[in-house]
C-alpha cells in the first residue's frame, strides 16, 4: 500500500479534495431558483469530500513523520 499512496499522490488527492470542496461550497451558497429542483445535492457530496480531506490529511501527516496513536502506544 505504501508504494501506491506516496506523499505526492496523497497531497495531490488532498489538493483535489480541497478544490472539490471549494466548488461544492460555491454551488451550495448560490441563490436557489424558485421551482427548480437540484438533481445532485451539493451538501451530500460536500460531507463526503470533507471526510476524504480528513483521511488524506491524516495519511499525509503519517507520511511526514508525525506519530500516530499506534506509535505512541495507545
Amino acid at each position: 500500500m505504501d508504494e501506491l499512496m506516496t506523499l505526492p499522490v496523497t497531497l495531490a488527492g488532498l489538493g483535489g479534495s480541497v478544490a472539490t470542496a471549494a466548488y461544492l461550497l460555491w454551488k451550495e451558497r448560490r441563490p436557489h431558483e424558485f421551482g427548480k429542483v437540484r438533481l445532485v445535492p451539493p451538501m451530500t457530496f460536500l460531507f463526503i469530500t470533507f471526510f476524504a480531506m480528513i483521511v488524506l490529511a491524516a495519511r499525509a501527516l503519517t507520511l511526514v513523520g508525525v506519530p500516530t496513536h499506534e506509535m505512541l502506544g495507545y
